[in-house]
């Protein structure tokens, strides 16, 4: 029985000292990552705890010792010393807790030693302060292009294994994007950004850490470029609708980062007669009809055509000219003059068809003559200079009246003539019917 109740007794001490172990620990509670040691000699691992810092000098690292035993107890607190590869006091305190914290430590190997009579507990684990900083420029800014350059710098994260001293270095795996805005646009230091933008922007390097530990810059690059670009508003003309000659329209401006003053507006002729002119020559053709230097000119198209514009934007640096060119989207398409009239209209005076309405379009000049049944002219209307007539490209030009008297229901007959913008012979002719009351 006696040495059955030792046995008892050396059992319950191995447990308690086995779950002391198991529950003791030394921990960080405030780090932002935990790895592993991988010492070559060494039979055990510990714990390297990861703290990230945000700016250089800082020393946020902390470790926290915790064990089950009861009652007054030491901690010991060692801090590795390569030099000597050796342990060497660093704090040491006597409590009744259960617990002893270390602060704002430099990093390196922590050790504890935990003494009550003859319990002894010993931990072990490493810290590093983890500041990560970033720096950024913008070089080699040309027209077509600039450089973005990244730069950081990392603590080393070095430890040692206590067994040879064999220095250990801790990969970081360290990684870099350039954003503009939220967009990630490279993930190399060096990055070269084509096609510059029109207004100053900002970059932000960001570095950051397999750890969770990151740095950022930012950096303005200040624009030397431009980017060219209008919009057209028809004057007294639909946008929608047919348009004709004479057509003036308002080139719109809206080009970014551009000198005024600076900019060439290209008005190049008609593509039919371009078309035409080149079939029948080897020679270049000049396409250009007029180069105009106003921010944002007026033009009037005298004649029909399907008609390009083109601007080019100029921006002035010390050491660049930059230059961009915009084409209009689509062509100013004037349809070719034409003359029709209606074959009958009814001047009774209800307000509806009292007139006989002439329709044409993108005509220079019209002679427009009406005859009698036998052939008699009784009316005459003409316009040396057609500028248009609202949307309808309508005109007026007889109220059903020969010298001031209602003319006689009946057939009549209508000759219009004339030149169109076109510089083509336009001609229109025909009977209509007069009718009034209820005739």
């Amino acid at each position: 029985m006696k040495y059955i109740g030792i046995f008892i007794v050396l059992t319950t001490i191995l447990f308690l000292s086995v779950l002391n172990r198991v529950h003791a620990q030394i921990s960080a509670p405030g780090s932002s990552a935990t790895v592993q040691t991988e010492y070559p000699s060494f039979p055990e691992t510990d714990n390297i705890y990861i703290f990230c810092t945000g700016n250089e000098g800082i020393q946020a690292a902390d470790l926290q010792a915790q064990t089950l035993l009861t009652g007054t107890k030491n901690f010991q607190w060692e801090k590795y010393n390569p030099a000597s590869g050796s342990y060497e006091i660093y704090l040491s305190e006597s409590t009744q807790g259960q617990q002893s914290a270390v602060s704002s430590l430099e990093d390196g190997g922590y050790r504890v030693t935990i003494t009550q009579g003859e319990t002894v507990e010993i931990y072990r684990a490493w810290v590093f302060n983890n500041n990560l900083s970033a720096n950024a420029s913008v070089d080699n800014s040309t027209c077509e292009s600039f450089v973005l350059k990244g730069s950081f710098t990392s603590p080393a994260l070095t430890y040692y294994d206590p067994a040879n001293n064999a220095a250990l270095d801790i990969p970081q795996d360290i990684m870099v994007e350039w954003l503009r805005d939220q967009t990630t646009i490279g993930s190399m230091l060096e990055q070269t950004v084509f096609d510059p933008p029109a207004a100053d922007t900002e970059y932000t390097l960001r570095v950051f850490s397999r750890f969770g530990c990151e740095a950022s810059a930012v950096v303005t690059y200040e624009s030397i470029v431009t980017k060219a670009q209008f919009r057209v508003e028809y004057i007294d003309q639909n946008p929608n609708e047919k348009l004709e000659a004479p057509l003036t329209v308002n080139f719109i401006n809206e080009s970014e980062n551009g000198d005024r003053g600076r900019y060439e507006w290209f008005f190049y002729r008609d593509l039919e007669q371009i078309k035409e002119e080149s079939e029948n020559t080897l020679q270049p053709v000049d396409s250009i009809m007029i180069v105009a230097y106003d921010d944002n000119p007026t033009f009037t198209y005298e004649n029909t055509g399907t008609y390009m514009v083109k601007l080019v934007s100029k921006k002035v640096s010390e050491f660049h000219t930059c230059v961009d060119t915009f084409y209009m989207p689509q062509y100013i398409i004037i349809d070719p003059s034409f003359i029709e009239a209606p074959n009958v209209f009814t001047p009774n005076g209800d307000g509806t068809n009292d007139v006989f309405i002439i329709k044409f379009r993108s005509m220079q000049n019209i002679k427009i003559s009406i005859f009698n049944r036998w052939g008699k002219r009784i009316h005459f209307w003409e316009s040396n200079n057609v500028r248009g007539f609202d949307e309808s490209f309508t005109e007026a030009v007889w109220d059903g009246r020969i010298g001031g008297r209602f003319a006689t229901p009946g057939v009549y007959y209508y000759v219009a003539e004339g030149r169109g913008r076109d510089n083509e012979p336009r001609s229109a002719k025909g009977f209509f019917h007069l009718f009034r009351g209820n005739d």
